[in-house]
């Protein structure tokens, strides 16, 4: 297991009876570098949305606990906030929720002439993504997506 998924392994670990307590579902945990500085984000959700006092109050309990079992070796900035509306579908769990709801697909290569695709998450298996893009049924290979998210509708 590399450093980055020890990190956001235990950070989970910490994060699970907290978000508990605080009536939260964890969404993802991640621990990413930006130029020189690492962040440890989590984000968190509910069915009514989060607001800025579950994000604080979850910052604070994490933040108490992440220095009492001091594992992270470097200098980090923590964030706790929600997903968002255009959340990014990363693991199974985010893609069963989401089933039904319309998604953009952004390929790393171009199929057909383009990389973006918008249409509705219909299922979905280990190998493949599976929608309806503009009425007719299309399937992307887990492999060949770069990023795959709930759209944003204005």
């Amino acid at each position: 297991m590399s450093k980055r998924e020890t990190y956001e392994s235990r950070t989970e670990a910490l994060l699970t009876p907290i978000a508990k307590a605080q009536g939260v579902e964890i969404y993802d945990v991640e621990y990413v570098r930006e130029g020189s500085d690492w962040y440890l984000r989590a984000y968190i959700d509910k069915p009514e949305g989060v607001n800025i006092g579950d994000c604080e109050a979850v910052s604070r309990l994490l933040s108490d606990e992440l220095d009492r079992e001091d594992f992270i070796e470097d200098a980090y900035i923590l964030e706790v906030s929600s997903p968002g509306l255009g959340r990014t579908l990363k693991k199974d769990k985010h893609l069963d929720k989401s089933i039904g709801e319309e998604v953009e697909i952004r390929l790393y290569q171009p199929r057909d002439g383009q990389k973006e695709f918008t249409g509705v998450l219909k299922g979905y298996t280990p190998e493949e993504i599976l929608t309806e893009v503009a009425g007719k049924e299309t399937v992307f290979a887990r492999k060949d997506i770069a990023l795959i998210r709930l759209a944003l509708d204005f």
